[in-house]
Protein backbone atom coordinates (compact mmCIF):
# COMPACT_ATOMS: atom_id res chain seq x y z
CA UNK A 1 0.00 0.00 0.00
CA UNK A 2 1.24 3.45 -0.90
CA UNK A 3 1.00 6.06 1.85
CA UNK A 4 -0.50 9.23 0.29
CA UNK A 5 1.62 11.40 2.59
CA UNK A 6 4.80 9.70 1.42
CA UNK A 7 3.67 10.08 -2.20
CA UNK A 8 3.23 13.81 -1.70
CA UNK A 9 6.59 14.13 0.06
CA UNK A 10 8.29 12.23 -2.78
CA UNK A 11 6.68 14.50 -5.38
CA UNK A 12 7.68 17.60 -3.39
CA UNK A 13 11.25 16.32 -3.18
CA UNK A 14 11.43 15.58 -6.90
CA UNK A 15 10.08 19.07 -7.63
CA UNK A 16 12.75 20.92 -5.63
CA UNK A 17 14.64 21.61 -8.86
CA UNK A 18 12.25 23.77 -10.93
CA UNK A 19 13.08 26.05 -13.83
CA UNK A 20 12.48 29.66 -12.82
CA UNK A 21 12.64 32.35 -15.51
CA UNK A 22 14.40 29.91 -17.82
CA UNK A 23 17.12 28.90 -15.33
CA UNK A 24 17.24 25.71 -13.26
CA UNK A 25 16.99 26.35 -9.53
CA UNK A 26 17.62 24.07 -6.54
CA UNK A 27 15.33 24.83 -3.61
CA UNK A 28 17.55 22.71 -1.36
CA UNK A 29 20.73 24.66 -2.21
CA UNK A 30 20.00 27.26 0.48
CA UNK A 31 20.94 25.65 3.80
CA UNK A 32 18.23 27.43 5.80
CA UNK A 33 15.46 26.61 3.30
CA UNK A 34 16.69 23.02 3.04
CA UNK A 35 16.70 22.56 6.81
CA UNK A 36 13.16 23.94 7.00
CA UNK A 37 12.05 21.54 4.24
CA UNK A 38 13.68 18.60 6.03
CA UNK A 39 12.09 19.43 9.39
CA UNK A 40 8.67 19.99 7.74
CA UNK A 41 8.91 16.43 6.42
CA UNK A 42 9.99 14.80 9.67
CA UNK A 43 13.74 15.16 9.31
CA UNK A 44 16.36 16.64 11.59
CA UNK A 45 17.56 19.38 9.25
CA UNK A 46 21.19 18.27 9.50
CA UNK A 47 23.75 18.77 6.75
CA UNK A 48 24.42 15.03 6.55
CA UNK A 49 20.72 14.29 6.18
CA UNK A 50 20.57 16.88 3.38
CA UNK A 51 23.50 15.26 1.53
CA UNK A 52 21.69 11.91 1.54
CA UNK A 53 18.40 13.52 0.56
CA UNK A 54 19.88 15.40 -2.41
CA UNK A 55 21.68 12.25 -3.54
CA UNK A 56 18.39 10.32 -3.42
CA UNK A 57 16.50 13.11 -5.20
CA UNK A 58 19.06 13.30 -8.00
CA UNK A 59 19.13 9.52 -8.42
CA UNK A 60 15.33 9.25 -8.46
CA UNK A 61 15.06 12.07 -11.01
CA UNK A 62 17.55 10.29 -13.25
CA UNK A 63 15.61 7.02 -12.99
CA UNK A 64 12.29 8.72 -13.74
CA UNK A 65 13.78 10.52 -16.74
CA UNK A 66 15.22 7.21 -18.01
CA UNK A 67 18.76 8.56 -17.63
CA UNK A 68 19.70 5.79 -15.18
CA UNK A 69 18.42 2.28 -14.42
CA UNK A 70 16.48 1.57 -11.25
CA UNK A 71 19.45 -0.49 -10.04
CA UNK A 72 21.32 2.80 -9.59
CA UNK A 73 19.21 3.31 -6.44
CA UNK A 74 20.74 0.27 -4.72
CA UNK A 75 23.54 2.18 -2.92
CA UNK A 76 20.90 4.40 -1.28
CA UNK A 77 19.40 1.35 0.42
CA UNK A 78 22.60 -0.36 1.49
CA UNK A 79 22.37 -1.57 5.09
CA UNK A 80 18.67 -0.67 5.38
CA UNK A 81 15.97 -3.11 6.40
CA UNK A 82 12.36 -3.25 7.49
CA UNK A 83 11.36 -5.19 10.56
CA UNK A 84 7.87 -6.51 11.21
CA UNK A 85 6.10 -5.26 14.32
CA UNK A 86 3.03 -7.26 15.27
CA UNK A 87 0.23 -5.68 17.25
CA UNK A 88 -3.45 -6.33 17.87
CA UNK A 89 -4.19 -4.38 14.68
CA UNK A 90 -1.95 -6.50 12.48
CA UNK A 91 1.57 -6.22 11.10
CA UNK A 92 3.36 -2.91 10.69
CA UNK A 93 6.77 -2.55 9.09
CA UNK A 94 9.35 -0.52 10.93
CA UNK A 95 12.15 1.07 8.94
CA UNK A 96 15.61 0.38 10.31
CA UNK A 97 17.92 3.04 8.84
CA UNK A 98 20.34 5.56 10.30
CA UNK A 99 18.49 8.75 11.23
CA UNK A 100 20.53 10.86 8.78
CA UNK A 101 19.47 8.56 5.90
CA UNK A 102 15.83 8.03 6.86
CA UNK A 103 14.27 10.75 4.64
CA UNK A 104 16.31 9.62 1.63
CA UNK A 105 15.42 5.97 2.19
CA UNK A 106 11.73 6.82 2.65
CA UNK A 107 11.80 8.65 -0.70
CA UNK A 108 13.22 5.60 -2.48
CA UNK A 109 10.72 3.30 -0.75
CA UNK A 110 7.83 5.62 -1.70
CA UNK A 111 9.02 5.54 -5.32
CA UNK A 112 9.20 1.74 -5.18
CA UNK A 113 5.71 1.44 -3.69
CA UNK A 114 4.33 3.73 -6.42
CA UNK A 115 6.06 1.70 -9.12
CA UNK A 116 4.43 -1.42 -7.78
CA UNK A 117 0.94 -0.07 -7.00
CA UNK A 118 0.61 2.57 -9.73
CA UNK A 119 3.19 1.90 -12.43
CA UNK A 120 3.84 4.80 -14.78
CA UNK A 121 1.84 7.30 -12.74
CA UNK A 122 4.88 9.20 -11.49
CA UNK A 123 6.64 10.81 -14.45
CA UNK A 124 8.33 13.94 -15.77
CA UNK A 125 6.24 16.78 -17.14
CA UNK A 126 5.83 16.51 -20.94
CA UNK A 127 7.06 20.09 -21.38
CA UNK A 128 10.73 19.64 -22.37
CA UNK A 129 11.62 23.00 -20.75
CA UNK A 130 10.13 21.97 -17.41
CA UNK A 131 12.04 19.95 -14.82
CA UNK A 132 9.05 19.11 -12.64
CA UNK A 133 7.33 15.78 -12.14
CA UNK A 134 3.69 14.83 -11.82
CA UNK A 135 1.79 12.07 -10.11
CA UNK A 136 -1.14 11.23 -12.34
CA UNK A 137 -4.14 10.52 -10.15
CA UNK A 138 -6.66 10.55 -13.01
CA UNK A 139 -8.68 7.48 -13.96
CA UNK A 140 -7.37 7.47 -17.52
CA UNK A 141 -3.67 7.96 -16.63
CA UNK A 142 -3.32 10.51 -19.44
CA UNK A 143 -2.08 13.60 -17.58
CA UNK A 144 0.93 15.07 -19.36
CA UNK A 145 1.87 18.26 -17.55
CA UNK A 146 2.86 19.18 -14.02
CA UNK A 147 0.31 21.99 -14.22
CA UNK A 148 -2.41 22.54 -16.79
CA UNK A 149 -2.41 26.25 -15.95
CA UNK A 150 1.30 26.64 -16.68
CA UNK A 151 2.85 23.91 -18.81
CA UNK A 152 -0.38 22.59 -20.34
CA UNK A 153 -1.53 25.98 -21.60
CA UNK A 154 1.98 26.89 -22.74
CA UNK A 155 2.38 23.69 -24.76
CA UNK A 156 -1.12 23.96 -26.27
CA UNK A 157 -0.44 27.57 -27.26
CA UNK A 158 2.84 26.54 -28.91
CA UNK A 159 1.14 23.78 -30.89
CA UNK A 160 -1.61 26.20 -31.98
CA UNK A 161 0.95 28.81 -33.01
CA UNK A 162 2.94 26.19 -34.94
CA UNK A 163 -0.19 24.94 -36.74
CA UNK A 164 -1.28 28.46 -37.74
CA UNK A 165 2.26 29.38 -38.82
CA UNK A 166 2.56 26.19 -40.89
CA UNK A 167 -0.84 26.73 -42.55
CA UNK A 168 -0.03 30.35 -43.52
CA UNK A 169 3.31 29.25 -44.99
CA UNK A 170 1.58 26.98 -47.50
Amino acid sequence: MVDPGQQDTLLELLNTTPVVNGAPRDKLADAEAAAAWQRAHGGTGSDEELRHLVRARDALQAVLRDDAPATSLAPLLKGVCRRPRISAGGVDWELDAPVERRLAVEAVLAWSALQEAKPGRLRPCANPECRLFLLDRSKTNRARWCSMAVCGNRMKARRHYQRTRDSTAE
